[in-house]
């Protein structure tokens, strides 16, 4: 690609200016002649990261003939060939996810990379007047999430994270089941809402209840040696808005996940979907914990090692413990002074299914992706309650870097009394990159 068709920040915002205007109410793939939505027309979708979660995002668009992939990118040469290489010769590759944004046919843009990019690429998206669809965790800062809420909102765009526990499938790969069916959360929200198990309540995520925090799978190195940076990998682009540092290959691709430039361990790589189901659950998607109490060893400044326990308190004296070492064998999932729900939905209040098949239902959300962006509907798991969810993981991540218990303001979303806690939750970025 030659350096005259990349754009640089300044040219990229100019060029967006013009794209926003005529994305903002929806895209022009789902209007019909009379102004109202066409369900069976065409959404150009684009996926940026061709790493291993990239197939689950094709397999996403080829399950449904309103979709159409019309764009991949990546950083890598390599992989970004061996995606290409798989799917229709119309699709075309790029290495700068600013020319994808720029292409004003794309409406849906599937933000796979890193943690680090999460954010700049999803403002960049917003203010670009596409929708998103952006891996797990949302956000690698707090700040990060702000902005994302922001621009999302100023541009009306759809957005969507991608953790889907709090509405379908297994939670956390099946451990979590009700009646077969994998439907296990909302029917546990209708037993928190009932009141049946008591107030407040304590939930407790660890392999009693059935979760794994892979804390042996996301450890970073140190004493790494540096080496030549290979000629497939643009390197300087894959650090983006990340510090500087020298290239291991243990640094980047399936392993960044040990750094805590570009993710949190295990915190980064489950946190979100862990902590978003009891997030809704609880009922508190548009609040965030008071206080976060940390238990682990110290930290190295830029490899992620284990902790052993997190506990959460919310206003209202409920607690949730991420037990990281596994100490609580027989914890239940949540107990309160009425009761105990278990792994399984086994409890020891009698006939609890019955009972909870006997209480209203929910009111119903759209968890269907195409139909929100169609409709311009927002869907269940969206900016808003994903930022709150994706905020636990990061104050989580800062208590565990400091080492030390922190509170927190959840409606000015700031650490109280903590100077250095503040700085970690808004980390500056590479120039030229930022928010």
């Amino acid at each position: 690609m030659s350096q005259s068709n990349r754009f640089n920040r300044r040219q990229f915002l100019k060029a967006s200016a013009g794209v926003i205007g005529a994305f903002t109410i929806v895209p022009r793939h789902v209007l019909g002649g009379n102004g109202h939505v066409a369900p069976s027309e065409m959404l150009n979708h684009a996926i940026i990261g061709c790493g291993g979660i990239c197939s689950a995002h094709l397999g996403y668009v080829a399950e449904d003939p309103r979709r159409k992939l019309v764009a991949l990118c990546d950083v890598d040469s390599d992989r970004l060939a061996g995606k290409l290489a798989g799917v229709d010769k119309g699709v075309k590759g790029y290495e700068d996810f600013r020319d994808v944004l720029a292409r004003p046919d794309v409406d849906v843009v599937h933000v796979a990379t890193p943690p680090h990019w999460h954010g700049l690429m999803s403002v960049a998206a917003a203010e670009a007047g596409k929708d998103i669809w952006c891996e797990k965790p949302m956000t690698r800062t707090i700040y990060e999430g702000q902005k994302v809420v922001e621009a999302v909102q100023r541009n009306n765009r759809i957005f969507r994270i991608n953790t889907w526990f709090r509405f379908k499938g297994g939670f956390a790969g099946g451990y979590h089941t009700y009646d077969g069916s994998g439907a296990e959360v909302r029917p546990t929200r209708k037993l928190v809402k009932s009141g049946l198990l008591g107030w407040p309540l304590k939930v407790t995520i660890g392999r009693a209840s059935g979760l794994n925090w892979k804390q042996d799978v996301w450890v970073g190195k140190t004493g790494l040696v540096p080496q030549s940076v290979p000629d497939n990998l643009n390197y300087d682009m894959w650090l983006g808005p990340a510090p500087r540092k020298y290239y291991h290959p243990h640094r980047t691709h399936a392993s960044f996940r040990g750094y805590w430039d570009y993710d949190g361990g295990g915190l980064g790589d489950m946190g979100q979907h862990y902590l978003d189901p009891v997030q809704f659950i609880l009922g508190k998607d548009n609040t965030s914990p008071q206080e976060v109490i940390v238990e682990t060893q110290q930290q190295h400044t830029d490899a992620v090692l284990p902790w052993r326990r997190v506990t959460y308190k919310y206003a209202d004296g409920c607690e949730v413990i991420l037990d990281g070492d596994n100490r609580d064998e027989n914890a239940a999932f949540i107990e309160g002074p009425g009761g105990k729900l278990y792994k399984n939905f086994k409890s020891d209040i009698p006939n609890i299914k019955q009972k909870v098949a006997e209480m209203p239902d929910l009111e119903p959300v759209v968890t269907d992706f195409t139909e929100a962006v169609l409709n311009r509907k927002k869907f269940a798991l969206n900016e808003v309650n994903g930022h709150r969810s994706c905020t636990m993981v990061n104050m989580a991540k800062i208590a565990v870097r400091l080492g030390r218990n922190l509170k927190f303001d959840p409606d000015k979303q700031m650490f109280i009394g903590d100077d250095e806690a503040n700085r970690m939750m808004r980390q500056p970025m590479r120039a030229p990159w930022v928010i």
